[in-house]
């Protein structure tokens, strides 16, 4: 039989409850980004399930390419952009208010050839030789694809035959693709070359025995700046502590990179790879040597001003009047 207590006997146990804390509810972050190894840490993130135990809830949207983003970013849709940091100076310049506060990687973009092209780049004496002797032979330009105007690899590739390799502009035709489309126009042979990134390096060279890295990218562009983890002004503003948790979990997911490649790429298998990846191309495209996975922002600073006043030329975008108060190291430098 159930006794019924007094209110007198029900005090200490409505003292000792109200002792006891309340969970607290998981602070929810819109999350935008594109499915590429280069935002690794997001994936590394999700996979070990870090930003729930921390307290937060990342609700993420993919998107096939930074240019599409920019769109989302400007209508205040997302908090945070795990996106390239061309389409964050785009953003930026049309008057989103992005910080970054992380980045994701440091010369990440290759020039991948395969075919003929490949061929015709061992036998020249210059790259410039080698777009050259491919026109005359084939008849028309080299084809190269990349990502859409406004993107990192766009623009690093521009930058790279324009000021570096010195091509004819008549010798290279350049397409812009979104990530899966050009991954899909070099194995179909519907491209000579890409300026890409991982993991798409690794599963063409993979599946085509013709394909090669031509140049990486140090050499296509010193410095070369990637990736970033950017996050709105308005959320800085309004909760300053997600923005610095989730940088702490940015930071310990590029440590997990670095130093366990093996957890990494089961890890991005598991995200990223959805079973359209195999755990062993992620491990290779981990540890390739257009990886670099690093988190302080101060390191990309100075080839970011570069590139933007390089993207302006290219007229992808009005000059970025302010390019160093983009960057918030502040949020870095307190990371534990």
């Amino acid at each position: 039989m159930t006794v019924p207590l007094s209110r007198r006997a029900l005090l200490p146990a409505l003292a000792a409850a109200a002792l006891i804390p309340r969970a607290r509810a998981a602070t929810t972050l819109r999350v935008a980004y594109i499915p590429i190894l280069p935002m690794a840490q997001l994936f590394v993130i999700q996979a070990e399930g870090w930003a729930r135990a921390r307290g937060l809830d990342l609700v993420t949207t993919s998107f096939s390419s930074g240019p599409a983003m920019v769109q989302a970013l400007a209508s205040g849709r997302f908090d945070v952009a795990y996106i390239g940091i061309g389409p964050a100076l785009v953003a930026r310049a049309h008057g989103v208010d992005l910080r970054v506060v992380a980045a994701n990687g440091i010369d990440q973009i290759a020039l991948l050839g395969r075919g003929a092209f490949a061929a015709a780049w061992a036998k020249a004496a210059n790259p410039a030789a080698a777009f050259a002797a491919f026109h005359r032979a084939a008849g028309r330009p080299v084809k190269i694809a990349t990502l859409p105007k406004g993107a990192v690899p766009d623009t690093v590739l521009h930058y790279w035959l324009d000021r570096v390799a010195h091509v004819a502009p008549a010798d290279v035709q350049v397409l812009g693709f979104g990530e899966n489309r050009l991954q899909q126009a070099l194995l179909t042979g519907a491209v000579d070359a890409a300026s890409t990134l991982e993991p798409a390096i690794t599963l063409v060279e993979e599946r085509d025995k013709t394909a090669l890295v031509l140049v990486r990218g140090a050499a296509m562009f010193p410095g070369q700046p990637g990736a970033v983890l950017a996050v709105t002004g308005q959320l800085v503003d309004r909760d300053r502590a997600a923005v610095q948790t989730l940088v702490d979990l940015h930071v310990r997911a590029t440590a997990l990179l670095r130093a366990h490649p093996h957890r990494a790429a089961a890890d991005l298998a598991r995200t990223m790879g959805k079973g359209l990846l195999t755990e062993a191309t992620l491990f290779k495209a981990v540890t390739s040597a257009s990886m670099n996975p690093i988190a302080d922002p101060r390191a990309i600073l100075a080839a970011t001003v570069k590139l933007a006043a390089y993207q302006s030329r290219l007229d992808h975008m009005a000059p970025v009047s302010d390019v160093t108060g983009m960057f918030d190291p502040s949020f870095f430098l307190a990371a534990k």
